[in-house]
């Protein structure tokens, strides 16, 4: 209920808020089958769908889980009606933000259009989740006053007039000041919250210190917001008891954040989301992180490679920039301590628009992600690893501008599970491809786009025979 009318619904996202709401409570937790709190709110999520309660709208290509969905209008309005019943949500927007300062017992508040936040009274709100803009383009120019925008208007394209510039920097600070105010009277006034969701939008100069006052946090998720200032403060590791943190926001000039070393102090996160970028200051310890299942934006600049061996909870990888092995023995890969150690990997992404990836040391990591089904990789690597380095597990691998040299078909034959297959965007760069007979005997699903290289495919018969 908590999400807006015909709002696609990521699964992931909506079981992250169960479990940090404690719908769904660790204490579910089932000792040695590796059976956790998100397993039990995926088996309650698929249970509403067996029941056409919600509608699936995608499933995950290589497990079936599901991925997305949405409600069904009257499912909808009955959990609205029962939330209401029970003061258990309140759904706001500019045209009932009046009555938020008598919604009384209500502990949670859901934000579907933009409302001045300073009408929430309750000072004991768990929950707060945005889905509109931080602040809107509209709601900007009323903050400015009515003279300023009218100056703005008839001086638009005078660039080189200093008043104008003088005026636009005034407006800027007037911005600035009330998106400050409205992160202050949130940190100053919800330090109950555990839950904190925005989705988008210009969020000020930076993210105050202040938010180290939220230290009932569970879910903070800042993914979308942009800020001037490309520095986090170092009051994030004061939020020790987080288990989801999303940091993929944007800011600066160059668009690269600098995220300070205190995550090592939430051994309690189990989902990270790293910016796309980090600044070159940014070198996180995380090896503390032990009961972290989802790490998204590591690479080897901004973190260390070595403690990834200590996630053994990890489920989903994935890496983006640099990914380089120190100290690597290139004469005896086996003799190279193993990079991850988890048995629940089944996910393991890679991308790197910037620079190749040493086809050895990608061969390394694969060795030691044995259990994994899903690969992608979007990155230069000139060579696939040799098959004896690839999960037997694999059901599913998209391949992009990674420029193999060699066809790659006979080694990705060889995959017992492998259902689906992408190769895409001058992945191979040779001229032919062969598959030869009894190959990909579970291949279901086959795409090859823009392999501008490639003249000839030879198909044996008897290949391929689920495809055909």
């Amino acid at each position: 209920g908590h999400f807006s009318e015909d709002y696609e619904i990521p699964a992931d996202r909506l079981i992250q808020l169960w479990v940090a709401e404690g719908i769904v409570s660790s204490k579910q937790e089932e000792e040695g089958e590796g059976k956790i709190a998100e397993d039990v709110a995926e088996g309650y999520l698929l249970e509403l769908a067996e029941r056409c309660m919600i509608q699936v709208r995608e499933r995950d290509i290589a497990t079936l889980k599901i991925r997305s969905f949405q409600m069904h209008d009257l499912m909808r309005d009955v959990c609205l009606s029962k939330a209401k019943q029970q003061k258990f949500l309140y759904i706001a927007d500019q045209s009932n933000a009046s009555q938020l300062s008598t919604i009384g017992r209500v502990r949670r508040v859901s934000a579907h259009k933009f409302f001045w936040i300073q009408c929430i009274k309750s000072l004991r709100l768990r929950s707060l989740l945005f889905f509109d803009e931080f602040l809107p383009n509209d709601e900007m120019e009323k903050v400015l006053p009515l003279r300023m925008r009218s100056y703005f208007e008839n001086h638009e394209y005078e660039y080189h007039n200093p008043l104008v510039w003088f005026v636009v920097l005034f407006g800027l600070s007037v911005l600035a000041t009330k998106l400050r105010g409205i992160w202050k009277y949130m940190f100053n006034n919800f330090n109950f919250l555990r839950v904190l969701d925005y989705e988008r939008g210009d969020a000020g100069c930076k993210l105050p210190n202040d938010i180290g006052e939220l230290i009932h946090l569970r879910f903070l998720r800042l993914r979308g917001l942009y800020f001037l200032s490309s520095k986090l403060p170092s009051s994030l590791g004061n939020l020790r008891c987080l288990q989801t943190l999303d940091l993929r926001i944007e800011g600066g000039y160059s668009n690269s954040i600098h995220v300070p070393n205190v995550l090592w102090r939430m051994q309690q996160l189990r989902h990270l989301y790293l910016p796309k970028r980090c600044s070159p200051k940014t070198k996180l310890k995380l090896g503390t992180l032990r009961s972290l299942q989802t790490l998204v934006n590591f690479n080897t600049k901004s973190c260390y490679i070595k403690d990834l061996i200590n996630m053994t909870n990890i489920r989903e990888l994935e890496i983006r920039g640099p990914f380089n092995i120190e100290d690597f023995n290139t004469e005896e890969l086996g003799k190279n301590p193993l990079i991850v150690q988890s048995k629940y990997l089944h996910s393991l992404s890679i991308i790197n628009y910037e620079e190749g990836i040493d086809p050895r040391h990608l061969a390394h990591l694969l060795s030691s992600c044995d259990s994994i089904s899903k690969l992608s990789l979007d990155a230069e690597i000139r060579r696939l690893p040799e098959y004896h380095y690839l999960s037997s597990n694999l059901a599913y691998i998209k391949l992009r501008r990674c420029m193999l040299e060699e066809d790659p078909m006979p080694t990705l034959a060889k995959l017992p599970y492998l259902g689906m297959l992408e190769l895409h965007e001058e992945d191979f760069i040779g001229k032919e491809m062969f598959c030869c007979g009894q190959a990909f005997a579970k291949l279901e699903s086959l795409s090859l786009k823009e392999l501008n290289f490639l003249e000839e495919w030879k198909v044996s018969e008897g290949a391929m025979p689920c495809l055909w």
